[in-house]
């Protein structure tokens, strides 16, 4: 058992982008990364082999709160841990629940203590607080697991704002403690990440980041953006929350977001990334390529018989034709969902590849400049 390693390979010259490798007890994952999101133990439509042979995937994510209501603890522990339960050996991350308390406003009540919530599956209550949070993960066995945080919605008061950021502060010195109390279940090293919080306020995102560098964790999470502000402000507080975290530890850009959204964060400095957009949006025919944006839906692609997309190499894009998967869409065919899925996580992962490739030969905000127009035109 070690604790998580970051080694700093490359930066580019003309950016804050940078190529990095994570050592962890279940593997190697190069930086930069984008991780599928397995919300319940499974990536919607996807099986684990073909995120292996198909998308390339290095880490995947379980959901903390999501895998407590179902298929619970007991379940979990028995299985022996997330890797056993669901037969992924590769490293797993899992967030805190606090992302989808957060979304679960109408339903919770937060306090010092923590946060009780309504379940969204049988309306019973819970008490999510740090220590439950850090004792959920400890049975779910991911190797990175993130720290119990408050994330205020946008916009919000900036008052609102602070009093949260001190509370996730706080929240955090609980995490850290009882992290140093109980042991990995599994015989693997659990790292534990804090988040950045501080919303839009350029003084509280610096003093997040000043007190969440100060605690020394292998790496750090930056929370609190995608929640509905615009772009611009993701990119600007993204970038000022690269500035004020550690150079030596992976900084993971949280719930982030579209391939123009990956390529700008790495740009400012972004290790990790997840979102569920590759696979949401692809449940809904929409199509990221190598070559652009495509709604499966539409009819041009009904005689186009070309394959999915000639840019990727694994055997699911270069296997179908655009009709194809049309037609398995419009008859609301399974495999649709899982040929569009394996598509978009794919090129979600060459892109990342790529961005690397591009970062260790020097070239990476060229390449940015003229990948950018194609991937994201509609075709």
């Amino acid at each position: 058992m070690a604790a998580l390693k970051f080694e700093l390979e490359k930066k580019d010259p003309a950016s804050q982008a940078r190529a990095g490798t994570i050592i962890t007890d279940h593997g190697v994952i190069q930086t930069p990364i984008f991780m599928p999101v397995g919300t319940a133990g499974t990536v919607k439509a996807v099986s684990q082999q073909q995120l292996k042979k198909d998308v390339s995937a290095q880490i995947i994510l379980g959901n903390t709160y999501h895998l407590y209501l179902r298929p619970g603890l007991e379940v979990l522990q028995t299985a022996g841990g997330l890797h056993k339960f669901n037969g992924w050996e590769r490293p797993i991350l899992t967030d805190s629940g606090g992302y989808q308390v957060f979304s679960l406003a109408a339903n919770r009540k937060i306090s010092e203590e923590g946060v009780v919530f309504q379940s969204h599956i049988d309306g019973s209550k819970h008490l999510f607080s740090p220590e439950k949070a850090i004792e959920i993960q400890r049975v779910i066995g991911a190797d990175i697991i993130m720290a119990f945080d408050e994330c205020p919605p946008y916009p919000s008061a900036y008052k609102y704002v602070k009093n949260s950021m001190e509370l996730t502060h706080r929240w955090l010195d609980r995490c850290f403690t009882h992290m140093n109390n109980t042991s990995s279940l599994y015989g693997h090293t659990q790292n534990l990440f804090p988040i950045v919080q501080g919303g839009t306020e350029k003084d509280l995102r610096k003093a997040s980041c000043e007190f969440i560098a100060s605690k020394d964790a292998v790496g750090n999470a930056i929370g609190g953006l995608s929640v509905g502000e615009p772009t611009e402000l993701i990119y600007e507080y993204c970038g000022w929350s690269c500035e004020h975290l550690p150079e030596n530890k992976p900084r993971y850009l949280m719930g982030v977001g579209t391939p123009a959204d990956l390529l700008e964060c790495i740009a400012l400095g972004v290790d990790m990334f997840d979102c569920v957009m590759p696979t949401r949006n692809g449940r809904n025919a929409m199509l990221f390529t190598t070559e652009g944006i495509i709604n499966i839906d539409n009819k041009k692609w009904e005689m186009d018989h070309s394959v999915v997309d000639p840019g990727l190499e694994n055997e699911t894009s270069r296997y179908y034709s655009k009709a194809y998967l049309r037609h398995l869409i419009k008859s609301k065919e399974i495999l649709g969902l899982t040929i569009a899925s394996i598509q978009n996580l794919a090129f979600y992962i060459w892109l990342v590849t790529e961005a690397r490739e591009q970062i260790v030969k020097g070239s990476f905000s060229s390449w940015k400049k003229e990948i950018l127009p194609v991937i994201t035109r509609r075709l």
